[in-house]
């Protein structure tokens, strides 16, 4: 078993419709041609993590660690990379109010000799460091960015969540298809928060309808980790919206309380994304939640998968995993890597960027294959492979995104918990 040590956690704690849609920038690196060796090292692998432990994203930390965990114990199980057990180091991500937090952990995975990190949750964050690690040549793939910024930035960072261009339209067709034509928007001041309302804003305003409150050029967004939002609810609420997107993070509980005070009625009016879906329980008084719809990218997990994460989580965590967003996502973006080691036949960095398009299914007559076991055996059969994940997403495109991925559809009951309706396919080109 893959644990987090107390020191690890120490460290870490301190440091949709076929939408048709084109990314938002072409690559400039991450090739998909057959086993590209790097600098050909063979020591075992190891894999960091830049995952939020501490920040207003921390909520998605549990679930991305278990994916992280899991997919390693499975790589081991299965023999690891290259005749050896594939190891990991922990680290905090912190979020986009104190980048020094990702900064830290950056510099110290790198001295510990990573040569691929999963994360971080935050684009603005993986902005931030996304430089530091292709400088060192470490392979970056984060399971949850989505900002647009991202599209082929480099040949160093890859990711399994799709890009907002696909989230953001999922999310304005929903308002659109629910009966809403004047929507309001409260959206952090940063390039996740914008980026993605930007992209809703475009499919409402297609559709026919209007932006009321906090759209593109307003300037109405709020600074990450404000908690005073009177009056901006004041005056959105002004203008008379029958439908409100939040775009925010943590910051939510202090929007919702606001709303709440000033007899806002969230029932069938009010959306939230993937970087605010979570289970708010007993946060809010009973029903506050009700009929709140929401977005998230991946596929929805299936019960197995959902138990094998608990059984991880409760044997090398404190506590009980009980939110699951991102966990897929996290648990493709580790065995994608480990494949691509295999593929390229390396360990390095490099080898990792220039084989991991390919072992997605980039290449044509590749071989399905869903389990990190099963891709190792067709490599070495030398197959092409497509690995068809946990998340459901397509191969990587030239900007190193998922070339198609399912936009999950949630809905709030009475309890301030959400629950799983439907699921809608879209693609990035």
């Amino acid at each position: 078993m893959i644990r987090r040590t107390t020191a690890a956690k120490g460290m870490a704690l301190a440091a949709v419709l076929s939408l048709g849609l084109a990314a938002c920038a072409s690559s400039d690196g991450g090739s998909g041609d057959s086993s590209e060796g790097g600098g050909g090292s063979t020591d075992p692998l190891k894999i960091g993590t830049i995952l939020p432990v501490t920040g207003t994203l921390a909520f998605l930390g549990p679930p991305e660690i278990a994916g992280v965990g899991l997919a390693i114990d499975d790589i081991n199980a299965a023999g690891g990379v290259l005749g050896n057990d594939v190891s990991v180091e922990w680290g905090d991500s912190g979020d986009s109010t104190d980048l020094s937090v990702a900064s830290g952990t950056a510099t110290d995975l790198i001295g510990k000799g990573v040569s691929a990190v999963i994360g971080a949750a935050s684009s603005a964050v993986t902005l931030g460091v996304v430089d530091q690690f292709e400088e060192a040549g470490v392979m970056q793939i984060s399971p949850a960015n989505t900002a647009a910024d991202l599209s082929g930035y480099g040949s160093f960072f890859a990711r399994t969540a799709p890009p907002d261009t696909v989230q953001g339209a999922a999310h304005g067709s929903l308002i659109l298809e629910d009966g809403h034509c004047k929507i309001g928007f409260l959206v952090q001041n940063e390039a996740y928060g914008t980026g993605l309302r930007d992209v809703i804003e475009d499919t409402v305003t297609a559709g026919g309808c209007e932006v009321v409150y906090g759209g593109n050029g307003k300037g109405n967004e709020f600074a990450p980790g404000e908690t005073n939002f009177g009056a901006q609810v004041t005056d959105l609420l002004a203008q008379k919206p029958d439908a409100i997107s939040i775009v925010a993070f943590e910051e939510t509980v202090a929007i919702v309380n606001e709303l709440v005070a000033q007899g806002w009625d969230f029932n069938g009016t009010t959306y939230f994304v993937d970087g605010n879906l979570s289970n708010y329980g007993d946060k809010f008084d009973k029903g506050t939640l009700e009929g709140v719809k929401g977005t998230l990218p991946g596929a929805q997990a299936d019960e197995a998968f959902r138990e094998e994460l608990k059984a991880w989580y409760t044997e090398n965590e404190d506590g009980e995993l009980e939110d699951f967003s991102y966990s897929a996502e996290s648990y493709d973006a580790t065995v994608l890597a480990a494949l691509a080691a295999v593929k390229g036949e390396g360990t390095d960095g490099e080898t990792i960027s220039k084989n991991i398009r390919a072992v997605s299914g980039s290449e044509d007559g590749a071989t399905e294959v869903s389990s990190f076991e099963e891709g190792v055996k067709a490599l070495e059969a030398g197959d092409e492979i497509k690995y068809v994940g946990k998340s459901g997403i397509g191969p990587l495109n030239d900007a190193n995104d998922p070339s198609s991925a399912f936009i999950g559809i949630y809905e709030y009951g009475a309890d301030n918990t959400y629950s799983f309706t439907k699921e809608i396919e879209g693609t990035t080109e």
